[in-house]
């Protein structure tokens, strides 16, 4: 059993759920998508009190099994104005599933800014927040593990949610206590900033029960076996994603100075130092951590701790899109530089991804010069105030773009496309153009599959055989770089689950709850006024050939739906 809380922040008044067996599983995706129509959230506004903030945990939460303890957090998005799940590795999740809570859902808003302190004794308590305003995130952590002590996970609200910027997503612990994990996309920070949240404590408490916990835990040993032979995972494990900076810098697809080259640097003729294999040598030079899991238990440790010169912490983690969109997209070629700006975003709580982006679009617009490590450290200078021209910049590429009148932005649904130009790796932007979610590269990602010759049909059904998988994984709680063996081990996986929750659940489980949490986004963006056409890449990536492979976009949004329907129809009854 686990308990599920609405918490109605008007009246700071609790009413708990218990949940059993499957209904402790359909987490994540599944149980945001569902929620989320159900209570008919399609046509509110986002930064009312009548959007729901939904935190999840998944159905091995709070347990030591590797890469299971993320959590999901959702809403409408203020950002695109549909469906959003942003999840996030960390510590959270796994001290929600340590007190056997599967999660808890915000209602309405606070009339004053408030702390949540979810304690191990079962009890909920509320602390006013008023001291914290305005403090950056890591000294936010500091003073709440001064009142709270170590043994607790924190979920922040930054400064940029504080005064609903739409960059700010909700910062969690990792497992140094650094508030760096991030769900990250789609304004979820600025809902919880609306809801006048400022801090979420959890306790860490002790492994909770489980229905075969003797099977579950063999189960867990088999699980590492499986990821320690497996040859991507220890790839992940030396060089973190920043590897996909090496390969798709060689593809002809990284973004470069707002979208407008594919190649970073020719690594024939020049060192390029935002690359993977140069980030982790450097570091280990200098003794930073090449190796850190962001997780309790995770043996994939992809995560990094980057250090100065001198041997100094700088920022932890330095990711692939935040090298492709706040490095190589708005033309820094330094990694100092790239983890400085690095270390802001992360102290003021927004998304990377969206930061990159709308930097990018400012310089190319020329507020700004390509490669001025300092124009974008101000920039963040200027949110952290909240200036007017701090303010502006918080609400992300789409809008900047329309502030200034600017037309090369580059974002679908309003959100910044990730760290894989369209124009070359075709079934990745495929997916960013179908998905709910807006321009998100996680919901079904496969950079290096091979579109060369091949039609809308075969790389639109690539796409969603993809995201099915992704859906699923999002909804149990899994971090999606172990899909190298969760996805050859369906089986395996959910006679896991029926070993944890007493179910009686068939390998097509797996399946179908990806391919419902899929459906169920469609129709909450449906409901809320999204059309084909929405789901064009915008024009310059149409009619820009993007140098040195000299491609274009093929597909727009009503070529691309066909062959969605097709597959639709040849995998459901619908």
């Amino acid at each position: 059993m686990r308990t599920y809380c609405h918490i109605d922040l008007s009246d700071q008044s609790i009413k708990k759920e218990a949940l059993h067996g499957e209904d402790i599983i359909r987490a994540g995706r599944h149980l945001i998508a569902r929620t989320l129509l159900d209570q008919g959230v399609a046509d509110v506004d986002p930064l009312s009190p009548q959007n729901p903030l939904i935190f999840s945990a998944g159905p091995f939460a709070g347990s030591n099994f590797s890469n299971a303890n993320r959590t999901s957090v959702g809403c409408k998005s203020p950002l695109t104005g549909g469906i959003k799940e942003a999840n996030s590795g960390g510590t959270f999740g796994f001290a929600l599933g340590q007190l056997e809570l599967a999660g808890f859902t915000l209602h309405n808003a606070s009339d004053e800014w408030v702390i949540i302190h979810f304690k191990k004794d079962g009890s909920i308590d509320f602390a006013p927040a008023e001291a914290y305003l305005g403090m950056g995130n890591f000294d936010t952590a500091e003073k709440l593990h001064e009142v709270y002590g170590r043994k607790c996970s924190i979920g922040l609200c930054g400064p940029v949610g504080e005064y609903q910027g739409l960059l700010a997503g909700i910062s969690f612990s990792d497992v140094d206590l650094r508030p760096s994990r991030l769900s990250a996309r789609g304004g979820v920070g600025a809902v919880m900033g609306s809801k006048k949240v400022k801090a979420i404590v959890v306790d860490l408490h002790k492994m909770p029960s489980f229905h075969e916990r003797k099977k579950l835990m063999g189960a867990v040993r088999e699980y590492n076996k499986m990821l320690k032979a497996e040859p991507a995972i220890d790839n992940f494990a030396k060089t973190g994603t920043a590897m996909m900076s090496d390969v798709i810098n060689q593809l002809g697809g990284i973004p470069v100075r707002n979208f407008t080259g594919g190649r970073a640097a020719d690594t024939s003729k020049e060192t390029y130092k935002l690359s993977g294999d140069y980030l982790r040598e450097q570091n280990i030079a200098r003794g930073g951590e090449t190796t850190h899991a962001c997780m309790p238990g995770c043996l994939i440790q992809c995560s990094n701790v980057y250090a100065d010169e001198d041997g100094n912490e700088v920022v932890s983690p330095i990711e692939y899109e935040t090298i492709g969109l706040v490095g190589t997209n708005c033309g820094l070629k330094d990694p100092d530089d790239l983890a400085r700006v690095n270390w802001h975003a992360n102290d003021l709580g927004v998304d990377t991804i969206e930061l990159g982006g709308t930097l990018g679009v400012l310089m190319d617009a020329g507020h700004g010069e390509f490669g001025d490590a300092a124009f974008m450290e101000k920039m963040c200078d200027e949110m952290r105030t909240g200036s007017d021209l701090g303010k502006i910049i918080a609400q992300g590429a789409a809008r900047v773009g329309e502030h200034y009148g600017i037309e090369r932005v580059p974002v679908i649904k309003k959100q910044t496309i990730s760290a894989y130009d369209p124009r070359v790796i075709e079934v990745t932007g495929i997916t960013m153009m179908m998905t709910a979610q807006g321009a998100d590269h996680t919901a079904g990602n496969l950079p290096t599959y091979e579109c060369e010759g091949k039609e809308v049909e075969e790389l639109v059904h690539a796409s969603l055989e993809a995201q099915v998988l992704t859906a699923a994984a999002d909804s149990l709680g899994l971090c999606i770089f172990g899909r190298s063996v969760t996805n050859e081990q369906i089986d395996f996986m959910v006679n896991a689950l029926n070993d944890a929750h007493g179910t009686q659940l068939t390998p097509d489980f797996y399946q179908q709850l990806g391919t419902e949490a899929l459906k169920l986004e469609n129709e909450f963006n449906q409901q809320a006024g999204f059309l084909v056409d929405d789901d064009d890449l915008p024009e310059f990536f149409y009619k820009e050939a993007l140098a040195p492979t000299g491609k274009l976009a093929r597909f727009h949004g009503k070529e691309v739906k066909p062959s969605a329907e097709s597959w639709w129809q040849q995998h459901t009854n619908a």
